[in-house]
């Protein structure tokens, strides 16, 4: 193969492995991120201390208290903002996110989960797997009258039947993109140096490549936050919704600096150890200037 097709062949790998990089990063993330009941918990844990999240469950669950009731929402925002300064509050927060993450995954993992007769059910999830901890915690801390709590199993719906189809599409998509597409990303990247007439200049490209990925998908992330908060319709949710996006897109804002740093990094390695660099001219003159000077040789006398 001649030198001009190697490097055209060498520029086309490359291309497409930095292509690849930010959406493969993003495809990994979503499917074994956010899929992952015990990461997403451990994600959404310290938003129960926010108080941006804090005032919305306020909000909403004073007002749809005081809705059932006809009592005062003000009375019961109150009361209800002060219990979620409790560690009881902390417990409830954690169970029902995994209660509610378990539920949508397995209608999303099993096409046969939640049907019946022949036809998908609304995702639900039973209130007793968030009060049963709920009492138990509030037992443990001697709360006045906690052991009357009731539990009772009550469905709540978290996704409608209507989207469950495409909802289990998509999961699938993301399924499959999620393993291959960083290991496409990977071969190519190695496929395009292994070929290059001058591996060190595909080292370069595919370096600097991997960054611009990198600093592309951060872009992504804050211009996906953006567009989020705007299409709430509630101005005062934002906070709180801002504050949930944040949490759940830690790990891609992560990902990104790091594929950011690493491409620049190699990319400077790169540059700097090649022959005709400073960097190389200045140790080569140091150790020509510290080499030991060879002994004159003796004249023999006649």
């Amino acid at each position: 193969m001649s030198p001009s097709l190697r490097t055209a062949l060498s520029a086309v790998l490359v291309a497409l492995s930095c292509l690849l990089v930010p959406f493969g990063a993003l495809a990994a993330w979503a499917a074994y991120g956010l899929t992952d009941t015990r990461g997403y918990v451990a994600a959404m844990a310290p938003l129960a201390s926010d108080p941006a999240v804090r005032d919305a469950v306020a909000d909403t669950v004073g007002d749809g208290v005081a809705r059932e009731a006809g009592m005062n929402p003000v009375f019961l925002r109150d009361a209800v903002r002060s219990f979620t300064a409790t560690r009881a509050y902390r417990t409830a927060w954690d169970a029902g996110n995994t209660a509610a993450h378990t539920a949508v995954m397995k209608a999303l993992r099993d096409d046969r989960a939640d049907r019946a007769d022949g036809d998908d059910s609304p995702v639900t999830v039973d209130l007793a797997t968030v009060t049963a901890p709920l009492k138990r915690q509030l037992t443990a801390d001697h709360v006045p009258f906690a052991e009357r709590l009731p539990v009772e199993h009550t469905r709540v719906a978290l996704l409608p039947s209507d989207d469950l189809a495409a909802l289990r599409k998509g999961y699938r998509v993301l399924d499959v993109a999620g393993f291959w597409l960083p290991l496409a990303a990977v071969a190519f990247g190695v496929a395009g140096i292994a070929v290059a007439a001058c591996r060190r200049r595909a080292i370069t490209a595919t370096a600097l490549g991997t960054a611009l990925g990198g600093a592309f998908l951060g872009l992504a992330v804050a211009v996906g936050r953006r567009l989020t908060l705007a299409d709430l319709p509630d101005e005062a949710r934002r906070p709180a919704a801002g504050a949930v996006y944040d949490a759940l897109t830690a790990t891609l804002r992560t990902a990104s600096w790091l594929l950011l740093a690493l491409g620049l990094t190699v990319a400077a390695a790169t540059w700097l150890t090649q022959p005709g660099s400073p960097v190389v001219r200045r140790l080569r003159g140091r150790r020509a200037s510290t080499a030991p000077t060879p002994p004159e040789p003796t004249r023999i006398r006649a």
